[in-house]
């Protein structure tokens, strides 16, 4: 079996193949190594090989492996797990991003719990481009409030928006769920100064993804295998 330096090393591949593909610069994307169940050793191993941003799902997990890998003192910490309220202190307290907000509340209860001596959490809008019933994410016509009200939020930094599409192997679909994420994404740039992140694409989507303009991948069991 590979082991996860050599996986991780493939992945880069994969995604500088793609990004020539799609005529972009390799840098123009960033990967998320998503280490969720992983422990914090793996997640040194990977580290080790360049990689500085890691997501998280799970709080309690994730906060054992943070306390453990404090000496590595340029890591960065990504929430993509849905947030609860009763999550959002040690969020606010432990991770440089949370990916998935789609409440108000929610991002008011960041900004409030953020320590001032912190900078500013980045945060990115969860959009649920596909529509499904099941899936967290505010529709597309909501994205202008909850980006304003983030926006004059002082200890929160808009910084994008994500998504997770639909579960198909309909590449058609597909293309079209990311086509309306990169309109979104595009339609925010123009609004606000900050917004820089488009996250969409995982293993199987990425080439694609980086072809409607994603500038961050979140790729996890190419990495580090299969969940223990």
């Amino acid at each position: 079996m590979p082991t996860p330096e050599q996986n991780y090393q493939q992945v880069i591949n994969r995604l500088q193949q793609a990004c020539d593909q799609a005529e972009r610069a390799p840098q123009a994307v960033k990967l998320l190594a998503v280490s969720k169940t992983k422990p914090a050793a793996m997640v040194e191993t990977i580290y080790r090989q360049g990689q500085r941003s890691f997501g998280e799902n799970y709080l309690q997990d994730a906060q054992e492996k943070i306390d453990a890998l404090q000496h590595l003192t340029d890591i960065e910490w990504h929430f993509i797990g849905p947030i609860q309220s009763n999550k959002t202190r040690p969020i606010a307290t432990h991770f440089h991003w949370a990916e998935t907000v789609c409440r108000d509340k929610i991002a008011q209860r960041l900004n409030d719990q953020r320590p001032a001596d912190m900078p500013p959490l980045n945060v990115l809008l969860q959009i649920n481009i596909s529509g499904e019933d099941q899936k967290a994410g505010i529709q597309p016509d909501e994205v202008d409030q909850l980006a304003a009200l983030i926006a004059q939020l002082p200890n929160l930094s808009l910084r994008g928006v994500m998504c997770i599409p639909e579960n198909t192997q309909d590449g058609a679909a597909l293309a079209q769920q990311f086509e309306a994420m990169q309109h979104l994404f595009q339609r925010l740039q123009q609004d606000y100064s900050s917004v820089d992140t488009l996250s969409m694409g995982m293993s199987s989507d990425m080439a694609l993804a980086i072809a409607y303009g994603s500038t961050e991948v979140r790729i996890g069991t190419d990495i580090f295998g299969a969940r223990s």
